[in-house]
This record gives C-alpha cells, sequence and structure tokens, in this order.
C-alpha cells in the first residue's frame, strides 16, 4: 500500500509518478560456511519515472533488477531509502500496481476469463461489470474466442497475454514487468514485444520493465536504466531517441538503434561508456535523429 507524504510545495504536478531514493537492500547470511554475513544486493539507487513512461532496467544477473522491482511492487521492504508513488511512500502491496512475472503466474484451475476477472473480484465489482471489463481486454491482447480456455490449453505467448490483460483490468497506476516474456520462442517474443507497446500506447500506463535482453529494452523503453553488480546500483540511464510507434521492424536495424544497443553494451562491460563525439564519420544526434532511423 501507499501513504500520503505531507509535501510543502503546492504544486503536485511536479511529483514524478515513481521517485525512488537511496534504495538500498542488504540480505542477512546466516548459512554460509565463512558465517554469517552481509550479502548487498543494492546500494543507494535513485531514479524517477514521469507519468505514462516505459522504463527497462538491464544489468548483469544478480545485480538486484528482481529485488527492485519487488521493492516498487511493496512484495519487499528496502533496508535504506524509499519509494513513492504520486509523492506517497510505498509500504506494501496495493492495486495501484500490476505485476507481470516470467513464471505467468495463472491459476490452472480459471479459464481466460476468470483469470483476468481476478483482480475485479477482490475489488468487488459486480459481475456484470466484470464481464465487460475482461471481455475488452481480453480483446486488447488478442485473446477473443479462448476466453473459456484454460492455462494448459493455451501456448505460452497466450499464458503471458493472460497476464498482461489479468494486471490491465483493474486498472492499475502502475505496470511492473519482471522478464516477462523470457520464456518464449524468438519470434513470439518480438511479437509480444510488439502488443505490449500497442497496448501501452492505448492505455498510457506508466510501465518499468526488467530485461536481459539489450536489443529489447531499447525497442521498448523510452529510457534504460543499466545496472551494475556488487553491489547493484544505476551506471547511467540511457534516453532513447528513436521515433514512435516501433512496430516497423526497420526501426531494430537502424543506424540508431545499433548505436544505442552498442553503447549500453560497452556500459555493461564495466568499461568507459563509448565516444559519442563520432560514429562512423556522423555525431550521435544526426544517427538516432528520427530521420536517420528510418
Amino acid at each position: 500500500m501507499a501513504k500520503e507524504l505531507h509535501s510543502t510545495s503546492p504544486d503536485r504536478a511536479k511529483i514524478p509518478k515513481i521517485a525512488m531514493e537511496q534504495i538500498g537492500r542488504v540480505f542477512h547470511i546466516k548459512k554460509n560456511p565463512s558465517g554469517p554475513h552481509d550479502f548487498v544486493a543494492l546500494k543507494g539507487v535513485s531514479l524517477e519515472v514521469k507519468e505514462g513512461e516505459f522504463l527497462a532496467l538491464v544489468g548483469p544477473s544478480g545485480c538486484g533488477k528482481s529485488t527492485l522491482l519487488d521493492i516498487l511492487a511493496g512484495l519487499s521492504k528496502p533496508s535504506s531509502g524509499s519509494v513513492c508513488i504520486d509523492g506517497r511512500r510505498v509500504t506494501g502491496p496495493d492495486l495501484d500496481r500490476g505485476v507481470v512475472l516470467q513464471g505467468y503466474a495463472l491459476f490452472p484451475w480459471l479459464t481466460t476469463r476468470q483469470n483476468v476477472e481476478f483482480g475485479l473480484q477482490i475489488k468487488k465489482v459486480p459481475k456484470a461489470e466484470r464481464k465487460k471489463i475482461s471481455t475488452h481486454f481480453i480483446g486488447l491482447v488478442g485473446l477473443n474466442g479462448f476466453e473459456d480456455r484454460y492455462p494448459h490449453e493455451l501456448s505460452g505467448g497466450m499464458k503471458q497475454r493472460v497476464a498482461i490483460a489479468r494486471a490491465l483490468a483493474y486498472d492499475p497506476e502502475v505496470l511492473l514487468m519482471d522478464e516477462p516474456f523470457a520464456a518464449v520462442d524468438a519470434q513470439t517474443r518480438e511479437s509480444l514485444q510488439d502488443e505490449l507497446l500497442r497496448i501501452w500506447e492505448k492505455t498510457g500506463k506508466t510501465i518499468v520493465f526488467v530485461t536481459h535482453s539489450i536489443e529489447e529494452a531499447v525497442f521498448l523503453a523510452d529510457r534504460v536504466a543499466v545496472m551494475t553488480v556488487n553491489p547493484g546500483t544505476v551506471r547511467e540511464v540511457v534516453p532513447i531517441h528513436l521515433p514512435r510507434p516501433r512496430q516497423d521492424s526497420s526501426v531494430r536495424s537502424s543506424p540508431g538503434f545499433g548505436l544505442i544497443r552498442h553503447k549500453i553494451w560497452e556500459l555493461l562491460q564495466n568499461g568507459p561508456p563509448m565516444d559519442e563525439e563520432k560514429t562512423s564519420g556522423a555525431s550521435v544526434a544526426d544517427v538516432i535523429s528520427p530521420t536517420a532511423v528510418l
């Protein structure tokens, strides 16, 4: 849940949708051959996300991406620092946040419609209204005709569509996604990426998206936060100046796309950021400008 913070500023329009301030997370490891010790998973993570923004988090395994997402969801508490949504401190789970995981997390005994309506039932939405809402979101993710199918009757891509529809159906303020497409094949993954962008453009939700894929992050996001490990922290936030909509496959093969992807790759190697003055004789601004991308 989220608690209201008292602000001295009357201009709440300037408050970011999500504000992470100096987040730290320490795990106390008791069972260890060398004796108990503290493992610092996150240290000094500060990020702001604007309303309607698509932020991706990338980093090596063990850098704390999923831990940070758990803290945003209210499923875990930070050892230090704070998270606020709309100026309210996050203290636990709440319906203002929807979470989509890579393991689908569908209830196997419920149909597609029943899974999508689950959050609406918790909110005590009347049955007729639940059906209207679930019909809308099932259609939005392209699953018309599969309303009465059970999870075991759906492909991996379909299950993930159900998970997205369920997260959207109860109208959360923020959508938190942890490697949601990692378990599907490459072709399905690209299809789901296109689908997610289409849904995001229609709903205007604020999205925080965790991924190991640099290409996925660049294709989807407005900005990419590059994390480093030991301890997990944000090294740099890279803006993605690629035009939208991005469903056109030519975006992935454009010079601007390749430039940004390479810059993030170099940041992940812990080497110095790439020289942004020249790239094959052209400035970065030229390469990533809308006219150069397509």
